[in-house]
């Protein structure tokens, strides 16, 4: 069964991570990279929106019992086949020659935040939901090009506040930081809202991505050095 499904909505093609609380692991990885390279062959779409069925999550994150198991096992291969596998979901998501549009239907938690801050707008509904940043007390530091690149998403107070307490936000203080586009009041509301602003693109591709190229170039570069050496190393908890 997917995971992940996307459908096209006239000129919009909708992801929909359809897994309950959307934990990321290797099959995660593998189905949205999948889902992104079917959307990028079709011409027809000139934006995308990535969301949740669920009605309680748009992602929880890595899928932490996954990632443990991997880790008692000695599996250091699938582990980073999957830290590579999320990087190039990222990496597509800065480079995609069409907005990509995040409808974070509920709790974006740890990677499943990060996700959402790789695109390129954002929306959330307001009557169920929060945002956050929890690694500050799992102990699970930040890539460096995950820094990288929820800088360019969040203004650079809120990410210090977010980042060092691991603070939970809702989408109306979001809205106010200007994190994301529209507190949408509910479920029905925010697919409104995220469907009518995908809409409203239709840019050729080539100067689109070209744009984002040059946008995002620095946090590509730090993904495919910095991030590699800590990959590479499984440089991924700190004890204590």
């Amino acid at each position: 069964m997917a995971i992940i499904e996307w459908e096209q909505n006239e000129s919009v093609a909708i992801i929909n991570m359809c897994n309950g609380p959307n934990k990321q692991n290797l099959y995660f990885v593998k189905q949205m990279n999948k889902c992104f390279d079917e959307i990028i062959e079709n011409k027809d779409i000139y934006s995308i929106v990535l969301t949740s069925t669920d009605e309680k999550n748009f992602s929880q994150g890595i899928d932490v019992d996954w990632l443990g198991q991997k880790m008692n096992e000695q599996d250091f291969d699938s582990i980073k086949e999957f830290m590579y596998g999320m990087n190039t979901i990222f990496k597509k998501i800065l480079f995609m020659p069409v907005p990509v549009i995040a409808a974070i239907n509920g709790h974006a938690f740890g990677n499943g935040a990060m996700l959402a801050c790789a695109c390129d707008f954002r929306f959330m509904k307001k009557d169920k939901g929060f945002f956050c940043f929890p690694e500050v007390d799992i102990s699970i530091p930040f890539l460096p090009g995950m820094i990288a690149f929820v800088r360019k998403s969040i203004p650079e107070y809120k990410f210090n506040e977010m980042i060092l307490s691991g603070k939970r936000l809702g989408a109306q203080e979001l809205a106010d930081s200007h994190v994301i586009v529209k507190a949408s009041a509910n479920k029905e509301e925010l697919v409104k809202d995220s469907l009518a602003f995908a809409r409203t693109f239709m840019k050729k591709r080539g100067i689109f991505g070209e744009l984002k190229k040059r946008m995002h170039k620095d946090i590509i570069r730090v993904m495919e050095t910095d991030d590699k050496e800590q990959i590479d190393s499984l440089n991924l908890f700190i004890e204590g």
